[in-house]
C-alpha cells in the first residue's frame, strides 16, 4: 500500500474517531500532518523511526504485534509521545489546531491500524526493505515479542 493511501486511511480513522476535537477535521490536513510523523525524507513511511527504540522504551511487544498478520495491542495515549517523541506529537497537534491529550488519543486510536496495513498486505513495506524476503514480517515481528 502506498503512504499515500496509509496516511488517508490513518486520516479517516482519526476524523471518525470519538473524539470531538478531531472530529470533522479536514482528512487531507490530518493526512499532511500524520506525514510529519511517519514518512522520511524520501516520502516512504518511516518504519525504522517507529521500531527502532523499542528495546528502551519497552513498547516492543505492542508494536510488533501491529506487523504482519494477527491481532493488534492497543496502545496508551501517553506512550504515543514515547514512540514518537512529544516534539513529534506537539507539532502534529498544533498542525490540526488541537490539545495534545487529543492529538495522542487519535493516534493511539489510528496508528497500529496504519502499521499494520503497511505490514500486512503483499509487496508491503518490511518485503521491500528486505528485497522480498519469504517470511521478513513474520521474522520482524517475533524480534519485537
Amino acid at each position: 500500500m502506498e503512504l499515500t493511501d496509509l496516511l488517508k486511511m490513518g486520516a479517516s480513522l482519526i476524523e471518525g474517531n470519538s473524539d470531538s476535537a478531531t472530529t470533522g477535521l479536514d482528512i487531507g490536513k490530518i493526512a499532511n500532518a500524520m506525514k510529519g510523523l511517519i514518512a522520511n525524507s524520501d516520502g516512504s513511511l518511516d518504519l525504522a523511526a517507529i521500531v527502532g527504540s523499542l528495546s528502551k522504551n519497552g513498547l516492543g511487544e505492542i508494536v510488533g504485534s501491529w506487523l504482519g498478520q494477527g491481532e493488534n495491542k492497543s496502545i496508551a495515549p501517553d506512550d504515543i509521545a514515547t514512540l514518537l517523541g512529544n516534539d513529534k506529537v506537539n507539532a502534529f497537534a498544533q498542525e490540526l489546531g488541537i490539545d495534545e491529550v487529543s492529538a495522542k488519543r487519535a493516534l493511539a486510536d489510528a496508528l497500529p491500524q496504519v502499521v499494520d496495513k503497511a505490514t500486512s498486505d503483499e509487496n508491503n513495506v518490511i518485503d521491500q526493505m528486505l528485497g522480498g524476503s519469504d517470511n521478513a514480517m513474520e521474522m520482524l515481528s517475533k524480534m519485537f515479542r
